[in-house]
């Protein structure tokens, strides 16, 4: 394997059909085993989990919660998709463990790094949920923080989309995919990959991001064995 310790960043978007929100269980089987797949090759690995598909806290703040409100709102979504994921991968027989940056014990540990890298450390599948813990943060930021925490190799991102387009391709067929970017022209240009700070971060402990389609089986493990699939931000 490329790589031994990994964080993928999954979306809200990933636990439900595109059009129908909330969650879908075909597609969170459906990540559970690519998962699960790299786990059996010997690859530790961390998941950090949005919450989108439920709750997005920005939309609530501009339809009028507070802000404050709305993004803890969010970050308990991210709590119910990191249980819905831990509950599809140990029914393929791997062990997981739920870890929340908002303490809640009876149903998630709470995030302490050395305990979570003791889980990595023994096999077991990581899940990073309640985003950092503190509002106006995004799970991609939460994303960047926890794969520097661990010591991962690479932080994976998996879209819906096989790469990173300099327009958006679904509304536009001549735009161009990159193959590889660096950090500076991520912010330089704005591609949206991950916002401002989970890139500032990434760049500032030279942490490489690979963006690729999720949603195509298989992807994860390509991914981890090197193959050149997506956009890697370096």
């Amino acid at each position: 394997m490329v790589y031994h310790r990994v964080l993928l960043k999954l979306s809200g978007e990933s636990f439900c059909d595109e059009a129908a929100g909330g969650l879908d269980t075909k597609e969170i089987a459906s990540i559970a085993r690519q998962v699960a797949t790299v786990a059996d090759l010997g690859v530790e690995v961390g998941v950090v989990v949005g919450g989108g598909n439920i709750v997005r806290g920005n939309v609530l703040a501009e339809l009028g919660v507070n802000r404050v409100t709305a993004d803890h709102m969010g970050m308990l979504a991210t709590v119910i998709n990191g249980l819905a994921l831990s509950d599809a991968i140990e029914k393929l027989g791997k062990a997981t463990r739920v870890l929340s940056a908002i303490e809640m014990r009876a149903v998630a540990e709470p995030f302490i790094r050395r305990r979570a890298m003791r889980h990595l450390e023994k096999g077991r599948i990581a899940i990073f949920a309640g985003g950092t813990g503190n509002p106006y943060f995004t799970t991609d930021t939460c994303a960047a923080l926890r794969a520097t925490e661990i010591g991962a190799d690479v932080l994976l991102k998996a879209t819906k989309v096989d790469g990173v387009y300099d327009r958006d391709p679904k509304k536009d067929a001549g735009a161009k995919r990159f193959d590889r970017l660096t950090y500076l022209d991520v912010l330089n240009r704005g591609l949206g990959v991950m916002d401002a700070t989970a890139i500032t971060l990434c760049m500032d402990n030279r942490l490489p991001i690979v963006v690729f389609n999720g949603k195509v089986p298989g992807n994860l493990e390509k991914v981890v064995k090197g193959v050149p699939i997506g956009t890697r931000v370096e």
